[in-house]
């Protein structure tokens, strides 16, 4: 077990020392990772008051990275969003309420990044236009929609704490990159809305409309800049990026300084299966052998706690500490949440201890029983990162390879446009989905030695 924890936690720091960097993390209100970037149309607003639009159309085009950067096609990727948006001023990662359409998704009221509330489906167009309007009260903002402008749906309210008396109140447009999973390319996009109608209320300095390219700074390429087009009353604004929960790509998440669980996984199978068989070596196998089985359970899966628990306990802060040190930021998550991910960890070598001591005593042969143990756990989990995506989400639904989901700490947003594959962290079931998943195929295997042990048992008798 000593042996086990150092192979848990060696890996994850080495990885943690050899690291050289990543992107800056932004952080938004709730103190999550975020995405902040978008073309911004806006006029100050001073206390209460509100503002209503009409959107009469949504274009796009996608650009392709090389070797293909020379192809621009038309289109409008399902995430665009255009809109209006009441935000604490233009600095990144500020508190904001949004209402908007969507490329596919229709009509959203989306706050603070992780909220998204559905509106009414469908596109937009100039027969088909659609109004939004956002107002304010203190620090409530509430989101409506209407197709002619007379009879409003109310969409859904969002409380912004800490709003000051004067915010940034206008039109945004961004449209994040479209992500192709099979070719594990994303391609570089841009959203084109056209706003009229306009119905400013409230205390407002008036004057002409400021304009920002949020996030936006030099050196980006040129598909990534935004624009905003000012004819008769109508404006035609163009913007690229995302306002949305961060993901995991190019980041580091905290589950990655455990990456030596898999070593450790293996050591454990060797020693649990050797507890168990070693009497049958030896032929000093017990009368009441399911009850020895059992106890040999609790005893292996208790230990293999412990020392899975102290090796997650170190690995995960020291390696922050660690990639702090090489001015390398970490994607923050809930305290929670790590515990989740390092009693999680824990728990996933000591019931996989469980489980490889049931099938050990029902094989009763050790190379046999290791290798059934690594089969229907470590297999699948690798099998799962070098197989195409379709088939890696059935191994990581259908076998015990499953418990792996409970060290997830990024979560999958259904409004980020992401690559949610097992190699960036991400698993097709919920974490304690997961680790139920695991924990049913090594209930099973123990009722079935339980079983089998007993009818060894008389069998003996019999003879």
């Amino acid at each position: 077990m000593v042996v086990t924890a150092l192979l848990t936690v060696l890996p994850g720091l080495l990885l943690a020392a050899s690291s050289n960097g990543g992107p800056p993390i932004l952080l938004g209100p709730d103190g999550i990772a975020v995405t902040d970037k978008f073309y911004f149309v806006h006029k100050p607003l001073t206390g209460d008051g509100s503002i209503t639009v009409r959107v009469t159309s949504m274009t796009g085009l996608i650009t392709y990275p090389p070797p293909d950067n020379d192809k621009i096609v038309p289109g409008v990727v399902p995430w665009a969003k255009a809109g209006i948006i009441i935000k604490d001023g233009t600095r990144q990662g500020s508190p904001y309420a949004a209402m908007m359409v969507t490329g596919s998704h229709g009509v959203r009221m989306q706050h603070n990044f992780i909220h998204d509330i559905s509106g009414r489906p469908g596109g937009v167009s100039a027969e088909s236009p659609r109004w939004l309007r956002l107002t304010r009260s203190e620090n409530t903002i509430t989101g409506y929609e209407s197709m002619d402008g007379k009879q409003w749906n109310k969409v859904g309210t969002a409380r912004l704490a800490g709003l000051p008396a004067t915010v940034r109140v206008g039109l945004f447009v961004t449209s994040p990159g479209d992500v192709s999973v099979s070719e594990a390319k994303i391609r570089f996009t841009n959203a084109t809305a056209v706003f009229d109608r306009f119905e400013l209320q409230g205390e407002s300095s008036g004057g002409s409309w400021s304009q920002d390219d949020i996030g936006i700074g030099t050196g980006h390429p040129a598909h990534h800049y935004g624009g905003v087009k000012d004819s008769g009353g109508a404006f035609t604004v163009t913007g690229s990026g995302d306002i949305a929960p961060r993901g995991v790509e190019g980041n580091w998440i905290i589950e990655r300084s455990l990456i030596g669980v898999l070593t450790g996984l293996i050591a454990v199978i060797v020693v649990a299966v050797r507890f168990v068989t070693v009497e049958y070596r030896r032929e000093i196998t017990s009368h009441r052998q399911d009850r020895v089985m059992a106890a040999k359970a609790i005893v292996i899966g208790t230990i293999t706690f412990a020392a899975g628990l102290v090796a997650a306990i170190v690995a995960v802060p020291l390696s922050k500490q660690i990639l702090l040190s090489n001015g390398i930021s970490v994607l923050p998550v809930t305290l929670l949440t790590e515990l989740r991910v390092m009693f999680g960890t824990a728990a996933l070598l000591a019931i996989v201890a469980v489980l490889a001591t049931a099938l050990a005593a029902l094989i009763r042969r050790s190379v046999a029983a290791m290798a059934a143990s690594l089969t229907v756990v470590v297999l699948p989990y690798i099998l799962a990162n070098i197989v195409p995506f379709s088939a890696s989400k059935w191994l990581l639904r259908l076998t015990p390879a499953a418990g792996f989901a409970i060290q997830q700490s990024i979560p999958e947003y259904p409004q980020v446009i992401s690559l949610y594959t097992p190699q960036l962290g991400y698993y097709p079931l919920a974490p304690w989905a997961g680790f139920a998943v695991l924990c049913g195929y090594t209930a099973l295997a123990l009722g079935l030695a339980a079983f089998m042990l007993q009818r060894r048992k008389q069998v003996q008798k019999a003879d």
